[in-house]
């Protein structure tokens, strides 16, 4: 169903036909001839006008037409005029697509591909053949595509604008990330999360940080203060739970292109339901931070 629903789109014309590099890509071991994807292009597009670019990534075991179908995002690209890509990760060795995102998610076999690199060549193909605005690139991902959401900020800073984590999280240990210069962060998280704790654990026996030890990591990253202001019941993204449920904490002091967030869906899972605002939220906060 998933699968011929985004055949359908391809005939509407809303999907382009994938991109691919004429040469081999020079970004690491990035190889975009052997790992296609496909650009959707909202009707109002216009080549004179740079447009926003969102990346949508998907969690492990599950792939571009789910987390695309999950998220919603294609009326909304119709409505904003961003043009996004949904690309597939590596599969395991049990067939399992995955992102090789931080130590703790999801190389589990130890294949190793170079995800940063594929993803960072995958934004230049994309602003080679459009016209994307440099100061709004965005990564948005659920679970292991919110941990490799937090590997781009973290390796590519200076190709990305912000990003949002849905049940994701960055390096246990802050050294491991040195971002050349602000991102924008969005942590959102249901406090009920069975799979990625909300509070911080480990998955697969790799140590993970919790929601708010990720965004403490990089308001510190971002120059922000120590301070933080809290708003209960701010949003309602969560159709599981009745009326606003999820509370916003939003750091001070943060630099215009280096805000952070952490949106905690009050007895949410690891994968919500999402309410009609939910993806219209999370576009709102990433076309509110581009780049400086």
């Amino acid at each position: 169903m998933l699968r011929s629903a985004a055949t359908a789109m391809l005939l509407a014309g809303l999907i382009l036909p994938a991109c691919t590099a004429d040469e081999p890509a020079t970004n690491n071991s990035a190889d975009l001839a052997a790992r296609p994807f496909d650009v959707v292009v909202p009707a109002s597009y216009d080549a004179q006008q740079p447009a926003p670019l969102i990346v949508l990534l998907h969690g492990f075991g599950s792939d571009a037409t789910a987390v695309a179908e999950y998220f919603g995002i294609d009326a909304l690209a119709q409505q904003r005029g961003f043009l996004y890509v949904v690309p597939t990760g590596t599969p395991d060795a049990a067939g399992q697509p995955f992102w090789n995102a931080t130590d703790a998610c999801c190389d589990l076999d130890g294949i190793g591909p170079d995800d940063a690199g594929y993803l960072s060549a995958l934004v230049e193909q994309v602003q080679a053949d459009y016209s994307i605005d440099p100061k709004r690139i965005y990564f948005v991902g659920h679970s292991n595509g919110g941990f490799m959401s937090y590997r781009m900020a973290c390796d590519h800073a200076d190709q990305v604008a912000a990003i949002v984590s849905l049940a994701g999280a960055t390096w246990a240990d802050p050294a491991a990330c040195a971002p050349l210069q602000p991102v924008s962060v969005l942590q959102i998280h249901g406090t009920a999360d069975g799979v990625i704790a909300y509070d911080g654990g480990a998955f697969a026996g790799h140590v993970q940080p919790g929601a708010l030890a990720n965004v403490e990591t990089w308001a510190t990253y971002n120059g922000c203060s120590s301070t933080f202001t809290t708003t209960d019941g701010a949003l309602d993204l969560d159709t599981s739970n009745a009326g606003a449920e999820t509370s916003v904490l939003a750091y001070t002091g943060c630099p215009a292109a280096g805000a952070v967030e952490l949106w905690s869906i009050a007895g949410g899972a690891h994968s919500p339901a999402l309410s009609d605002s939910f993806t219209a939220s999370l576009v709102d906060f990433l076309l509110a931070h581009p780049k400086a």
